[in-house]
C-alpha cells in the first residue's frame, strides 16, 4: 500500500502547485454552469442567516445572555461562523472520506503521488461554499466597529489570528472525526456533532454552558479557541473558568498542536488502510 506520507518528488510545494490545478480544473468545471454556481452561492449566503435569526429572536427576548449584549454576542458569531466557513471550503471534503471507503474508490487516492488528503479536497472543491463567509463576515465587521473596544496593537492583531487558528481548529477537527470512518462505518452523524454543532457552539459564549461542557470545548475539543476567548480578550471580560484573558494568546499554540495531531491520526488510519476487496 502506498505510504501516506508521501510528497512525491518535487516536495509539498509540488504538491500544493498540483492541488491548486485541481482546484482551478474543478472551479473551471462549476463555472460552466453559472446560473446554478450564482443559485447555490446565494443559497449558501442564505442559510447561513438562519443562524443570526436565532440570535436575534433570542434577544428579542433578553436584554443579555451571561452578561454578553447583542453586539458583544454578534461579535462571537462573526469570529466562529467566519472561521467556519473558510474551513468548510477547504477541509470539510474529508468528512467524504467514508463514502469512499466504503466504495472502495479511496484505493485510487493512494495510487497516485498526492496526499490521499489533499486530493480528496482537491476533487470534492466547492466555491460556492465560500458563500457562507459574506453573512458571517458582514455581522464582524458591524459587531467590530459597535463594540467598545480599546482597539490597541495587540488586539488589533488578534482578530487575523483568532480567524486564522479558528479556521485550522474547525479544519482539524474535521479531519481528526473523518478519520474515524477507516476503522468504523456510518459515523459521519458522529463528526457533524463536532463541525456543524461545533459552530453553532460558538455563537454563543461558553458562560451559559455547564460547568463539565465548559471544560470539554477549552480542554478536549477546544472550540472556545475559536472564538470566545478572542471575544473575551478584545472586549477584556473575564472568564468564568477563572483563566485569565490572556489565554487568548494561546489561540495560534493551540490550533498548531490540534493540528499536529491531526496530520499524526490521519496519517496513522490512512497508513493502516486496507482495501474493502471486491
Amino acid at each position: 500500500m502506498a505510504d501516506p506520507d508521501r510528497t512525491g518528488s518535487h516536495g509539498w510545494r509540488g504538491e500544493l502547485g498540483v492541488y491548486r490545478r485541481l482546484v482551478g480544473a474543478r472551479i473551471r468545471s462549476d463555472w460552466q454552469y453559472r446560473a446554478s454556481f450564482v443559485l447555490l452561492l446565494v443559497s449558501q449566503v442564505l442559510v447561513a442567516g438562519l443562524d443570526l435569526a436565532v440570535i436575534a429572536v433570542l434577544f428579542g427576548r433578553v436584554d443579555a445572555l451571561a452578561g454578553w449584549t447583542a453586539l458583544e454576542v454578534a461579535l462571537l458569531y462573526g469570529l466562529g461562523g467566519v472561521a467556519f466557513a473558510v474551513a468548510d471550503v477547504f477541509a470539510s471534503q474529508a468528512e467524504l472520506a467514508g463514502r469512499h471507503i466504503k466504495a472502495g474508490t479511496f484505493d485510487r487516492f493512494l495510487l497516485r503521488p498526492l496526499s490521499p488528503l489533499l486530493q480528496l479536497s482537491a476533487g470534492e472543491f466547492a466555491l460556492r461554499r465560500a458563500g457562507r463567509v459574506v453573512q458571517p463576515g458582514v455581522v464582524l465587521a458591524v459587531a467590530l466597529a459597535g463594540t467598545d473596544i480599546d482597539w490597541t496593537p495587540d488586539r488589533v492583531a488578534m482578530v487575523p489570528v483568532a480567524l486564522a487558528s479558528g479556521t485550522v481548529v474547525f479544519g482539524t477537527v474535521w479531519v481528526l472525526t473523518s478519520s474515524v470512518a477507516f476503522w468504523t462505518v456510518e459515523t459521519q452523524e458522529f463528526g457533524n456533532a463536532f463541525t456543524y454543532g461545533g459552530n453553532h457552539l460558538t455563537q454563543y459564549p461558553i458562560d451559559v454552558l455547564g460547568p463539565w461542557l465548559r471544560r470539554l470545548v477549552t480542554f478536549v475539543v477546544p472550540l472556545a479557541f475559536v472564538a470566545y476567548f478572542p471575544a473575551a480578550y478584545l472586549l477584556d471580560k473575564p472568564d468564568p473558568l477563572g483563566a485569565p484573558s490572556e489565554a487568548a494568546l494561546l489561540t495560534p499554540a493551540v490550533s498548531l498542536a490540534l493540528a499536529l495531531a491531526a496530520r499524526a491520526v490521519w496519517s496513522n488510519a490512512v497508513r493502516h488502510y486496507r482495501s474493502t476487496g471486491s
